[in-house]
């Protein structure tokens, strides 16, 4: 039996709501540390977000839902980090029948993890940091990016996503950073990441200008780019390991360095995020009131296997809301794929160039801001997911490399804490799911004016590298600089996040996913 969830919280926020099938309810799933509330501004928010299931009556009574179709919220869950988004909860996992809620995957489509295995060791790293620091903060931040594409390349990129990437790589002639970019293994890559990176479509709409030229190689301001917030590409030493068979499985040995990656898609998302939004307000009946909430829905019309796990191209007809919302959603996820890969690539040369030529092999990759097609029972479902991992157990893994294992679950703490690395048990009472970091304990403006000694003693035992060197002799005086600086690492510090161990422990007592390593960060790279 699976355990159950904190009864309390959960009839804080439990909701029911007439449905198209008479006796149905809609339940939210609480996970959250013991002795913990969920906070009020993030447990107003889901309150809002439940009125959603008002909006599919509306629209049912109006003609937009197809009668021959069940159209319902069938269940919520809530991950141990949750706390206040935009609209919808961070950590929040909705199952829908029908429809999707573009919404409750955020703009930051394909925000996601890549996590890489090395034969690297700590000593190795720590002694070469004085030189490799700065050629990092080169690489990442000052122009030595060097990710020459030409338009064919971007196109195949948004459209095929990573096998997009394979079959143009030749485009490049290798030059800049596709001399380290291995065809043979990055064809072997894709059965490590989710969709196998590569969601098809034949529209790339509002991208004309970042495509660009189709012969002519060029370069972007955007792929190789880590973005803001607690986004970050990170070395990290092994430091324990719970699951000696699975960790084993999967190449972790205590002490050996990791390299985990934490970005999504960017403006390319935000631009895709921005569609979908003109998409399903136009597409909202007429003359009905509109939600308070904000929140709108978009009915599944067309035959799309949307998230499919095969490759399976689609129509060339584009101009319907729900192949433009499909249309778009891949473009955005396509590049969160081709970007991790590359922020990895761009670290290889950083430490090929300043320690030695290393061996780095991809473990997996998977978003946590996206929705997911999944048949149970004969019938098809969406599951949300925004700030949360799929967390799928051996049985959800078959046909993959991990279908003796489970799903491979990445939760990064707060900058400068333990990371965690578990397996997904496929508990359904989460929705498959698991959280997708610690979870902010404090917003970033309170977490500016956090505790200052805490901070300087974490600044003296942490290495970062960010766009600024704050040592820099040019910089002395720059007062105005050095304070937006700070502010910056402050709004990211360890103590604006929750316990990341408590956040983890919720997943073992729960069976959301089972721990397999715990990792210290060497270095940090942020912008």
């Amino acid at each position: 039996m699976l355990p159950s969830f904190s009864v309390c919280l959960s009839e804080l926020l439990y909701y029911t709501t007439k449905s198209i099938r008479k006796k149905q309810s809609c339940g939210v799933s609480i996970f959250l540390p013991n002795g913990t509330k969920p906070e009020k501004k993030a447990a107003d928010e889901l309150k809002s977000m439940m009125e959603l299931t008002g909006t599919v009556e509306r629209m049912k009574e109006s003609g937009v839902f197809s009668a021959e179709k069940e159209h319902s919220v069938i269940k919520a869950a809530v991950t141990p980090d949750f706390h206040k988004g935009a609209g919808i909860p961070i950590g929040t996992v909705l199952m829908t029948e029908g429809f999707v809620i573009p919404q409750a995957m955020g703009n930051d489509i394909n925000c996601g993890m890549r996590l890489y295995t090395t034969d690297l060791k700590e000593e190795e790293l720590e002694c070469c940091l004085v030189s490799l620091l700065p050629q990092i903060r080169r690489i990442f931040f000052e122009g030595g990016r060097s990710i020459p594409m030409n338009g064919i390349q971007r196109e195949a990129m948004l459209r095929h996503g990573l096998t997009g990437l394979l079959e143009t790589s030749g485009e490049a002639e290798g030059r800049g950073i596709w001399s380290l970019y291995d065809r043979d293994e990055q064809e072997k890559a894709l059965e490590y990441t989710a969709f196998k990176g590569s969601l098809y479509t034949t529209g790339t709409e509002g991208l004309g200008d970042f495509i660009g030229a189709a012969h002519t190689l060029s370069y972007d301001d955007q792929i190789g780019s880590i973005g803001g917030g607690n986004h970050f590409v990170e070395m990290q030493r092994v430091a324990e390991i719970y699951d000696g068979r699975t960790a084993n499985a999967w190449g972790i040995r205590k002490g050996s360095i990791l390299v985990m990656i934490h970005s999504g898609s960017l403006t390319i998302g935000h631009q895709s995020g921005r569609i979908n939004r003109i998409i399903t307000k136009e597409l909202y009946p007429k003359g009905v009131p509109h939600p308070d909430n904000g929140i709108y829905l978009l009915p599944e019309r067309e035959k799309m296997e949307i998230n499919s796990r095969e490759n399976v191209p689609v129509s060339d007809k584009t101009d319907s809301p729900w192949q433009r919302f499909c249309s778009t959603t891949y473009n955005a996820a396509n590049f969160g794929f081709a970007n991790r890969l590359f922020l990895g690539l761009m670290l290889q040369r950083a430490v090929t160039d300043k320690v030695r030529p290393y061996e780095m092999k991809l473990l997996y990759d998977s978003p946590h801001n996206f929705i997911w097609k999944e048949e149970m029972e004969g019938r098809n479902y969406f599951i949300h997911r925004k700030g949360a991992c799929s967390a799928r157990g051996m049985e959800g893994m078959e046909g993959t490399p991990f279908a003796y294992y489970g799903e491979p679950v990445m939760i990064p703490g707060s900058m400068g804490s333990s990371s965690y690395l578990l397996r997904g048990m496929g508990n359904p009472q989460s929705l498959w799911s698991a959280s997708h970091g610690a979870g902010r304990r404090l917003s970033r403006g309170e977490a500016i004016h956090g505790n200052d000694r805490e901070f300087k003693e974490f600044m003296k035992k942490f290495h970062i590298v960010t766009p600024i060197d704050p040592d820099r002799s040019d910089l002395k005086g720059r007062n105005d600089i050095l304070k937006k600086w700070e502010e910056t690492i402050r709004s990211e510090a360890p103590y604006a996040y929750k316990d990341i161990h408590q956040v983890v422990k919720v997943h073992e007592e729960h069976g959301m996913a089972g721990l397999v390593a715990r990792m210290e960060p060497v270095f940090t790279v942020k912008a």
